[in-house]
């Protein structure tokens, strides 16, 4: 029986199985899907997955129509810890050496590798911007913003061909020097490091990633964030990078890794010790968000 029930719970877990990152260089603000400075409104429905909290303020107002999957941090020590990570991270960000300048562009209709691009002042994003992990593993974006982020309505962030592991461990952040606002039914993916505050208009959402302000309000309008991809086997976007030895983001380094071991197997392996090493084969397969 306690082998059947090892084996039934090994496949069960397999066919459910949808793996998640680590935060990363996010630490404890990892689990906030949305961080407030000031406050956090909400009016409509709204849809929130993860943790939502502010500090050092402590008003979240609308929270009764908000569906929440986590927990509320209004202005305690848990919120404080991730508002302190959350202004590491982004001074880390802020500090990488660029790879291009996108100074004056528009970048709907661009399609972007892994990279750090600047931008001296605004960003605008209108339509869609593709970003191509080019089927390597710890892909990552990083836009470095002088002062806002802006979206039409409509516009859209995309992400096609991920690694083998599934785009569970690529990252991409926006480290935004005032507010970023995404326009109604804006399709965004990633992780807002913004240094005032975020507004998002009615429709708008954010997958795999996060809204995280740090001294003024994140306002939600019958929105929907969500730390997780709706996709499966698909991370938080919060990867790709690290702290190294001298405090310095880094790239973690995208590559083309091995197909990581079933969850089976290492089960197998890690009760019975028999070393089994079974390796799915193929070519990595991307994803496209419609």
């Amino acid at each position: 029986m306690w082998l059947k029930g090892i084996f039934v719970a090994a496949v069960a877990g397999f066919v459910g199985y949808s793996p998640r990152v680590e935060a990363g260089i996010l630490s404890t603000a990892g689990s906030f899907a949305v961080l407030g400075g000031s406050t956090v409104t909400n009016t409509g429905t709204s849809t929130v997955v993860g943790n939502l909290g502010v500090y050092p303020g402590s008003a979240i107002t609308g929270l009764g129509t908000v569906t929440l999957t986590g927990t509320v941090h209004a202005g305690d020590a848990v919120a404080q810890q991730a508002q302190a990570d959350t202004t590491t991270a982004y001074l880390g960000l802020a500090a990488m050496a660029p790879t291009a300048s996108l100074t004056g562009q528009d970048v709907g209709g661009l399609t972007l590798t892994s990279g750090v691009y600047n931008f001296a002042s605004s960003a605008q994003l209108t339509g869609v911007l593709t970003l191509d992990a080019q089927g390597l593993n710890n892909a990552y974006w990083v836009f470095q913003i002088g002062s806002t982020l802006t979206t039409a309505s409509a516009s859209e962030v995309r992400i096609i061909n991920v690694g083998s592991n599934g785009g569970t461990d690529d990252g991409l952040f926006w480290q935004v020097g005032s507010s970023a606002t995404l326009e109604s039914t804006t399709a965004f993916e990633g992780n807002i490091l913004a240094k005032a505050s975020i507004t998002l208009d009615t429709g708008a959402t954010i997958d795999n990633g996060r809204a995280l302000a740090q001294t003024g309000a994140v306002t939600m309008q019958s929105n929907t964030v969500s730390i997780y991809s709706p996709a499966p086997n698909e991370g938080t976007l919060s990867g790709g990078l690290k702290f190294d030895s001298n405090g310095h983001v880094v790239p973690i380094g995208p590559s083309s890794v091995p197909e990581p071991s079933t969850l089976i197997s290492s089960l197998i392996a890690g009760t019975f010790g028999l070393g089994l090493a079974w390796r799915r084969r193929g070519s990595p397969q991307g994803r496209t968000k419609a």
